[in-house]
């Protein structure tokens, strides 16, 4: 049963028609008082629940509503209702503990998809019994390798969530393979027939950000020659994949919140609305959380993103999937080149199983790539991989020293140019030792007319 709290008359019965269409069962109640009694006595599957049950806007009903529900069905997903205006009272209702917000006037199919999902995500889960592998049988790995605890917890949850419409938070150190996590969530989706479409939001700026994002039509602006396609009608019935969603600035932020809101959008230059059905994933290797108290990052967006979260663990806090991601690079390698099959010595695997890896997954296959072109052996060492291995440049962030002095843009300059010299002007590690993303540093590297160095 689906329970609909809300004052207005026509939204319960609008909520009611739609949702018995949908075979649901539905019950109303058109206050905090009435929806008290039906949640002591009834176990609803999901509530809908307003913000606002008088003349006050302030939403003190609503959230005493919500609290009070949580303590009598802390199980039961609520779904809350408001405005856009009020969408600040939304993020409030989320931190005590609501599962979505949709705001007024929504889409009646965007809504129907959240139903679902948070249906979906809280129905009951049947135990699995057996091995990891058995209990992610039907689950296309889709490139993911290795059979650590750390990487199967992950696999659990992608595979609950992937036949959903969740959209999902993907976190973790740059190199952990969020892409690849992306991708395996899509082709697992009932949505791998349609598009997956990537978009680096590091490497756009903020004033193409609509053009790339929503499209234009031709003449929209001085530039705009021809019409455009953007990435979100790209991603119609499919998943648009936003890496790097915490380099978008806060203009940009505001824009995108709308559209996934309502997963309706504007191309530029022509004021006809267009919808989407997407769903979205996102990847970050920032910390978002301090970035929203920092107030970088809109905390409604936060919410909107990470319905669920999934955190890739770092390739140090799963040593054992190293010589299986070795052999696996190694292998990938040698089919690519048409090259003979290599072996690894065990002292070559114990050498590659105790580096660091601060630049995780990435960094492992880069090193195995290496050796294997440079020493042209068929048996593999420690020797030779110790003769590719470059030492990690994180640590000497220390040595950058900045004269006294100076503007905070030639500071930046300064900082950078000394962390291009440190670096060899490899643009990864400079970006790595700057902590930033390469979109980031590229954005910084044309606003101060700089050389583009190695990649």
């Amino acid at each position: 049963m689906i329970l609909i709290i809300d004052d207005d008359s026509a939204i319960r019965s609008s909520l009611s028609f739609m949702l018995k269409r949908a075979k649901y069962e539905v019950e109303t109640a058109s206050g905090p008082k009435e929806a008290i009694e039906i949640i002591r006595r009834t176990a609803p599957q999901l509530i809908l629940m307003d913000m606002n049950f008088t003349l006050s806007t302030s939403g003190e009903e609503g959230l005493t509503l919500l609290r009070q529900t949580r303590i009598f069905r802390p199980d039961v997903p609520v779904i809350l209702m408001t405005a856009w205006g009020s969408i600040r009272l939304a993020v409030q209702g989320m931190q005590a503990g609501a599962f979505d917000f949709i705001t007024k006037p929504w889409n009646n199919a965007a809504l129907m998809q959240r139903i679902e999902t948070a249906l979906e995500l809280n129905a009951p889960q049947k135990e699995t019994p057996g091995s990891a592998d058995q209990k992610h049988a039907g689950f296309d790995r889709h490139r993911i390798i290795g059979k650590s605890r750390a990487l199967n917890e992950v696999l659990d949850t992608l595979c609950r969530i992937a036949p959903t419409n969740a959209p999902v938070l993907i976190t973790g150190e740059s190199g952990t393979g969020k892409e690849l996590i992306a991708e395996a969530l899509h082709v697992n989706s009932r949505r791998a027939s349609g598009p997956f479409v990537k978009v680096n939001l590091g490497g756009i700026s903020q004033s193409l950000f609509e053009s790339e994002m929503f499209g234009h039509r031709k003449g929209a602006f001085t530039d705009a020659v021809t019409d455009r396609i953007g990435r979100f009608e790209m991603a119609d019935r499919g998943t648009i994949f936003l890496d790097e969603i915490g380099e978008l600035d806060l203009s940009c932020q505001v824009k995108l919140l709308r559209v996934l809101q309502d997963q309706i959008f504007e191309v530029l230059g022509d004021s006809r609305p267009r919808k989407v059905d997407i769903r979205v994933v996102c990847a970050t290797n920032a910390d978002l959380p301090q970035m929203v108290r920092e107030h970088t990052f809109r905390e409604d967006l936060f919410y909107r993103i990470n319905l669920i979260t999934v955190h890739l663990p770092a390739l140090r806090e799963r040593r054992e999937d190293i010589p299986l991601l070795a052999r696996h690079f190694a292998d990938r390698q040698c089919e690519q080149n048409q090259l003979p099959p290599v072996e690894f010595t065990s002292d070559a695997l114990d050498f590659l199983s105790s580096l660091p890896y601060p630049g995780n997954i990435r960094e492992l296959k880069n090193l195995v790539e290496r050796t294997l072109l440079v020493s042209g052996k068929t048996r593999l060492t420690e020797a030779d991989f110790r003769l590719c291995y470059q030492q990690p440049v994180h640590n000497s962030a220390a040595k950058l020293q900045v004269p006294q002095g100076m503007t905070l843009e030639e500071i930046e300059k300064q900082t950078i140019l000394q962390a291009m010299k440190e670096c060899g002007n490899n643009l990864s590690q400079v970006a790595a030792l700057l902590g930033i993303s390469r979109g980031a540093l590229y954005r910084r590297l044309e606003k101060y007319n700089l050389p583009v160095g190695n990649s």
